[in-house]
């Protein structure tokens, strides 16, 4: 499973570090940050991060 986000639709509302912590991040300069290649385990706080994005910038590749 890859984890992607649309830097250019990301509006940094963090939504998806509330539901997937262990994923993504808020760096020193309040940017995103995550990891495009978690664990399968991770897979359904991913999907919650992704139906909380309010613009929808979160995508799953893959199994």
């Amino acid at each position: 499973m890859r984890v992607r986000v649309d830097m250019n639709l990301c509006q940094t509302h963090a939504q998806c570090v509330f539901a997937a912590p262990e994923v993504f991040a808020l760096n020193d300069d309040d940017e995103l940050v995550y990891d495009a290649t978690p664990a399968d385990a991770l897979r359904p706080a991913i999907e919650e991060a992704a139906r909380a994005c309010p613009v929808q910038a979160i995508f799953l590749d893959g199994d």
